[in-house]
């Protein structure tokens, strides 16, 4: 962006640049760690009960993780 794009954002939001890609960051991370509480939560309570096997809940445990160092890797870098 250029200095009048700049000065532009920041006098119609308030903030700058940076401060909305913090934002929207931590936004990004808050919401896959509430799916991912969510998903293996699920996963857990199909594992008590029999209804999924170990495996399974292992392979939901796995893919969340890639998932956030996947994003962690794409976003914080």
């Amino acid at each position: 962006m250029n200095g009048a794009q700049l000065s532009a954002f920041q006098a119609s939001s308030g903030f700058t640049p940076a401060v909305m890609a913090t934002v929207l960051v931590g936004a990004v991370f808050a919401v896959l760690l509430l799916w991912g509480a969510w998903a293996i939560r699920t996963a857990y309570v199909g594992w008590a009960e029999s209804r999924i096997n170990q495996r399974q809940f292992l392979g939901v445990v796995v893919r969340f993780l890639a998932m956030y160092v996947v994003l962690t890797f794409f976003l914080l870098s």
